[in-house]
């Protein structure tokens, strides 16, 4: 179509509710990547596979140079990398009581899973290369998760062009073959020499292990495998509860894939939401009938279930419950609780709504969510959906306070020992200094992901009308988020 005539065309129906497309001509990014001979994303297996393991070489090398230094040990007792949930000191304290002929749920101190107190029943000696090797798969996980997932990107673009459903004036908002290319490697190197994710492995924080679940149960989804992706997924509910909230962005991505069209009144997508629900739980009772068959008792399930939703250890870490439940009455924490553990959960629906026909962005907000608002965050936690920034690299012409927030983090995080100290060994500061840094660094969080979140919408609807907007009166207009 000549894009200069100005032909409109009449609204699609919902489930075809994209972009409306021009020709690009010259201009067509996709169009000049075919003339330089450029394919899909990702390039040459053995040409991506050389970067990836000299990335994993330093990462490997980072770690056994910390875990033989002096800093091993002030690492592992940093509460910012440990909760009480999956510090590795309660994991030695749980093999203890194991290998004593107690249950190692009959105390307070142990609240991990039991398939992980047997992994580590078995491999304790190993537990360093336990952790650098998880680290590892899950960077390798994540790297052919966005691999496969450029690579749609790229075709979904391409038929859209050819299509004819983008606005006259966006080749400048297209991705290229080219830019896309090192996004995995660069979100591999992201994950593995993020030095939130060096400490968490160094301290021998179990939130290394549930990573590599998520990350694993990600490449499942993208992958299109809806039986891998319920057992990763139901591992990770297993390991943390948190994870349930990413069924939603899960069974999205997979009707994507199936050509399903969400619609309540489809009987297909009823049919198929309820096979991969089916899978889900089937999973996970299976997992949860086995730790009972290890145990021979239910002891775990409030040991580690009820910690978390119950948040009884008020040990200060980067989350926002300890100080505010330390300070509060008795009577009220039960309200309070159940308001601060809505968090989480409470937006999945919303964004789902909005977010149907992108459940890639819509899965990385969910995980920043879970990190931001769980009940024992760590700073592991905050690594995983870091990973994912890179993905999104073609949204940063439309963020506002990027370099303010990135600021606000880096700062926070060289503050938390600074006021850690002040506060417990040279008592100069009580708990109300370090509470203010964890509240500005979860603040910091917020506006980070409402950032990118406000990117990401604004690109769309430029997609759609295209990049320069006018009134009726023929003024150029502003776009402002409501």
């Amino acid at each position: 179509r000549d894009a200069t005539r100005g032909q409109t065309h009449p609204c699609p129906p919902a489930e075809e509710r994209l972009p409306r497309v021009a020709t690009l001509g010259k201009g067509d990014p996709m169009g000049t990547a075919r003339g330089r001979g450029a394919g899909p994303p990702g390039g040459t297996r053995a040409g991506m596979a050389a970067p990836l393991v000299l990335v994993v070489l330093a990462a490997v090398t980072v770690r056994a140079a910390l875990y033989r230094s002096s800093l091993a040990v002030f690492i592992a007792e940093r509460v910012e990398v440990a909760s009480p949930l999956n510090a590795w000191k309660r994991v030695v304290e749980g093999l203890a009581l194991l290998d004593l002929g107690v249950s190692p749920y009959s105390g307070a101190i142990f609240h991990e899973t039991p398939l992980i107190i047997y992994l580590f029943h078995f491999l304790i000696e190993y537990a360093e290369l336990v952790f650098m090797i998880t680290d590892v798969l899950t960077a390798v996980a994540l790297y052919l998760a966005i691999q496969d997932f450029n690579k749609v990107v790229f075709k979904k673009q391409k038929l859209l062009i050819e299509l004819d459903k983008y606005a006259p004036d966006v080749a400048e908002l297209i991705q290229t073959p080219m830019e896309m290319h090192y996004i995995p490697l660069k979100v591999a190197l992201f994950y593995l020499l993020n030095p939130y994710t060096v400490m968490s492995c160094v301290a021998k924080s179990t939130c290394a292990i549930n990573n590599s679940v998520i990350a694993f149960f990600i490449l499942a989804t993208i992958k299109g495998s809806a039986f891998l992706s319920a057992v990763f997924l139901a591992l990770a509910t297993y390991q943390s509860l948190y994870p349930l909230t990413l069924f939603a962005p899960a069974l999205l991505y997979l009707l994507q894939r199936q050509f399903i069209p969400i619609k309540l009144k489809s009987k297909s997508f009823w049919l198929y939401t309820m096979q991969y629900a089916s899978l889900y739980l089937c999973s996970l009772v299976v997992i949860i009938c086995l730790s009972f068959f290890l145990l021979n008792s239910w002891d775990f399930i409030p040991s580690v279930y009820g910690f978390i939703l119950s948040v009884p250890d008020l040990t200060p870490n980067i989350g926002l419950f300890w100080y505010f439940f330390a300070e509060m009455f008795e009577h009220f924490s039960l309200f309070f609780v159940c308001v601060f553990q809505i968090n989480v959960f409470f937006y999945t629906i919303p964004l789902a709504i909005k977010l149907k026909e992108h459940p890639m962005f819509f899965m990385f907000v969910q995980l920043a969510i879970i990190s931001i608002f769980k009940s024992y965050p760590t700073l592991g936690d905050v690594a995983l959906y870091m990973a994912f920034l890179p993905v999104w690299s073609h949204l940063y012409r439309f963020l506002r306070n990027i370099f303010i927030l990135s600021c606000v983090l880096i700062f926070c995080s060289f503050l938390f020992p600074v006021l850690w100290h002040l506060w417990i060994y040279a008592g100069s500061a009580n708990s109300n200094f370090y509470y203010a840094i964890t509240l500005t660094f979860n603040i910091g969080q917020i506006l980070l992901i409402s950032d990118y979140f406000y990117a990401f919408l604004r690109r769309e609807y430029y997609l759609t009308h295209g990049l320069h907007l006018t009134r009726q009166d023929g003024t150029e207009a502003m776009l402002v988020l409501k």
